[in-house]
């Protein structure tokens, strides 16, 4: 296998949520630890799935950091949810749930049956989970992973870099000052999500410099449409279209895959909480393996 940066031994990977997406998870039942585990579990273990299949190794040791500083009690006044709320022209994320039809028939018309508030108050007191969060991730094959997930950043986007024994590579999305055009904030996640293709070509970049090289290498990729960056569209055609379609880049994740993703998120979680280091063994009987195929 070609490995034009050499071996890997690092990664930096930092998740930014904006102010729009971030605080959509405290406004609902995410909030709340009892019922998902925290951002950790629920958010970031997409993350760490992607960086198993990058390294392709397993986790062996967690060490986290996290506090809840600024959503729930962080804030001079609160009210039950946005719809019923004395402090609407005070409060810069007072969102109006009732402007929207397709909010209203699918949340607002269906609480008194399955108690899905929408809109709830994200300064309530009931709110326990972290809205700051930095991992460190040791892998089998002995890589470092430096990981943070933000959930009030102006913009939406990530940025990740490989660090390895002869150069470094570098990949990004959605990062303002990387791109040409003006992106609404507020309209980025619904975009997101949009199963549609606008039917335009873009691409995203990946940067590419070796050691004691001048130069560097940019290498353009043809950006996914739909929703998850494309991934809807490959998870349902798996699903639906060919079950039995080809995979050559091992796309597709086992239990084993999941398991291990959601791990790490738990490892951090309890990292946090006991302000120590927690080694996925603890956790599961599940060996960690330094190649993901052994």
């Amino acid at each position: 296998m070609k490995k034009p940066v050499g071996e890997i031994t690092s990664v930096d990977f930092h998740w930014y949520l904006n102010i729009y997406h971030g605080a959509s998870y405290f406004r609902r039942w995410h909030g709340e630890r009892d019922k998902s585990g925290t951002l950790l579990v629920h958010k970031s273990t997409h993350h760490f799935d992607l960086l198993n299949w990058f390294l392709d190794s397993d986790p062996v040791e967690v060490t986290a950091y996290g506090d809840l500083e600024h959503y729930g009690i962080n804030h001079p006044y609160r009210g039950h949810n946005c719809r019923n709320c004395a402090y609407t022209d005070k409060c810069r994320f007072y969102w109006d749930i009732t402007k929207n039809k397709h909010m209203i028939d699918l949340y607002v018309k269906n609480e008194k049956y399955d108690g899905y508030i929408r809109d709830n108050c994200l300064w309530r007191e009931d709110i326990d989970i972290f809205d700051k969060m930095a991992v460190q991730i040791k892998y089998a094959n002995n890589v470092q992973v430096s990981y943070s997930l933000t959930t009030y950043s102006p913009y939406e986007g990530w940025r990740i870099a490989f660090n390895g024994m002869d150069g470094r590579i570098e990949s990004w999305e959605d990062l303002p000052w990387r791109q040409q055009e003006k992106i609404n904030q507020a309209e980025l996640h619904a975009a997101e999500m949009n199963q549609g293709s606008s039917g335009q070509v873009s691409y995203d970049e990946i940067f590419l410099m070796k050691n004691f090289d001048r130069d560097h290498k940019i290498i353009k990729v043809e950006t996914s449409k739909g929703g998850h960056g494309g991934g809807d569209t490959r998870l349902q055609d798996k699903i639906f279209r060919d079950p039995d379609m080809p995979d050559p880049y091992k796309y597709s994740a086992g239990t084993r895959d999941g398991a291990m993703s959601c791990l790490i998120g738990i490892a951090a979680r309890k990292s946090i909480d006991e302000k120590r280091p927690v080694r996925i063994e603890e956790l599961t009987d599940i060996k960690p393996h330094p190649t993901r195929g052994e």
